[in-house]
């Protein structure tokens, strides 16, 4: 039979393309929860706390979702700014 084996030998972009695809495998947000609690996230982040793991239905979502990580890098990067961080 002709086919290709799926291996261990995946590089690591194709292994995360194929997670964007796939989605996760746990619950996530939606794009208007995300924008809700984005704040929280982006402080939870500025005060050292791992907010990943506080909120991984969050993490997902960002993992997987260009326009609400746009926004989260963008929120994070003012709040830098202007707390001179």
């Amino acid at each position: 039979m002709g086919g290709t084996a799926v291996t261990g030998n995946v590089p690591d972009d194709a292994r995360a393309l194929a997670g964007r695809l796939i989605g996760p495998a746990r619950p996530e947000l939606s794009c208007e929860e995300c924008f809700d609690v984005l704040d929280v996230y982006v402080e939870r982040e500025l005060a050292g706390v791992e907010a990943g793991a506080e909120m991984p239905a969050m993490r997902a979502h960002l993992e997987g979702c260009s326009a609400c990580c746009d926004d989260h890098d963008s929120l994070l990067a003012l709040l830098r700014k202007g707390s001179g961080a």
